[in-house]
């Protein structure tokens, strides 16, 4: 949808695992749905695994393969650094990249502490000044159900809000036998259920809302300590220490589950729930907000639809109205399907690159900022100080 007049964005990214995958697909494919100001040239990805880092440049088309993130920053070439790595490299690969002039993508959380996004957020300010812009990778707000629910709160279609109730489920550590990964090491992660998933809840119903967390009760849980260590291949590693079937196993020294209370800047009550011991649930993110004058619903496992309560008409008329995200009038989708025809998980990505492209393009600041991240990151960490207070109320911090 673009011609071949319209100038290029060289993309290097960091990563090229489930992330890397995802951020891949919705680079090449961006200007193929969206005018775009500028087409998105995937120029090289970074890994520290030659044949792993190639094998994802052949299945989507980057131009070369790099297996030091800093030779990929010093490329004339890349304009964008996208940064889809564990968390204990964000901030040193961002930062590196915003300081040689690059704009930066970098997946959530932001970090893995305050002090890090802290210094993440003024390294992107310094940045700012000099032209370069940066982002984080929170995709659900690219939804278009999300962004719907964004624009209705915002023009104040259910009034004030008054509760706010998020979930986000999982269920791939239920087995006992499920293997050690970076998630489970507080190292590289900062944190479990937390920071991995909780922070989009987080996100989101901060976004939606268009309000801010300002205290949290929080309790969180490891139901299982130690877990096998495999080799790619499924093999068991030496060291650790032996299980039960004497198989060698690592320490898990995140949570595996976190709960909240929460009180928003308007004064809302809210509850939170991130955990990757929801037994059957696969990836269900669940948000309803409820205000004085309406309520909305929202449920990932259906993601095209929006449920709406408009409390202000006749009693006898009154329930959830479910309203199909498919019209070309809703947020991202006029460019994709007639009317009804559906759309998935990886789109919210493309949304992501088709954003981010237009504000570099414009010189617009896009959004969610790393002080945006930086918010997330503060919340996260009021949450671990209250768990560890025995759930005393914790003021997050600004």
């Amino acid at each position: 949808m673009t011609d071949d007049s319209t100038p290029t964005l060289g993309i290097g990214m960091v990563g090229y695992a489930f992330m890397g995958i995802a951020h891949s697909h919705a680079s090449r494919n961006a200007a193929s749905f969206f005018d775009l100001p500028a087409v998105p040239r995937l120029a090289v990805v970074a890994g520290r695994n030659a044949d792993a880092a190639r094998d994802t440049a052949e299945k989507f088309g980057w131009h070369d393969v790099e297996t030091d993130w800093r030779a990929l920053v010093e490329r004339d070439d890349v304009d964008l650094v996208d940064v889809c790595t564990p968390g204990d490299t964000h901030a040193e690969i961002a930062t590196a990249a915003l300081r040689a002039g690059k704009h930066v993508l970098c997946e959530k959380p932001l970090a893995n502490s305050v002090p890090e996004a802290e210094a993440m957020a003024q390294a992107a300010e310094a940045a700012r000044a000099r032209g370069a812009r940066s982002m984080v990778g929170f995709t659900y707000r690219r939804v278009p159900a999300i962004a719907l629910a964004r624009t209705m709160v915002a023009d104040g279609r259910i009034g004030e809000i008054r509760h706010v109730r998020a979930q986000y489920l999982q269920d791939w550590l239920v087995d006992p036998a499920a293997p050690m990964s970076w998630r489970l090491e507080r190292d590289r992660a900062g944190s479990g259920a937390l920071g991995d998933i909780g922070a989009h809840i987080i996100d989101l119903t901060q976004f939606i809302t268009g309000e801010s967390i300002v205290g949290v009760s929080a309790m969180t849980e490891t139901f299982i300590d130690r877990r096998p260590i495999a080799d790619a291949g499924g093999a068991s590693k030496l060291g650790g220490h032996a299980s039960g079937d004497d198989l060698p196993t690592g320490e898990v020294s995140v949570d595996d589950a976190a709960l909240f209370l929460s009180r928003f800047s308007g004064g809302a009550l809210a509850i939170f729930e991130a955990t990757r011991y929801a037994t059957g649930r696969k990836n269900a993110i669940r948000i309803e907000i409820n205000g004085s004058a309406g309520a909305l619903a929202f449920d990932f496992e259906e993601m095209n639809t929006l449920h709406f309560y408009d409390g202000t008409g006749a009693a006898a008329m009154e329930g959830f109205r479910r309203i199909l995200v498919t019209e070309p009038d809703h947020p991202y989708l006029a460019a994709w399907w007639p009317p009804g025809h559906l759309l998935g998980y990886e789109h919210g990505f493309t949304h992501q690159a088709v954003d981010l492209i237009k504000a570099i393009a414009g010189g617009d600041d896009p959004e969610p900022s790393f002080v945006d991240g930086l918010r997330v990151q503060r919340v996260l960490a009021a949450v671990e100080q209250s768990a560890a207070k025995d759930s005393a109320w914790t003021t997050v911090g600004n």
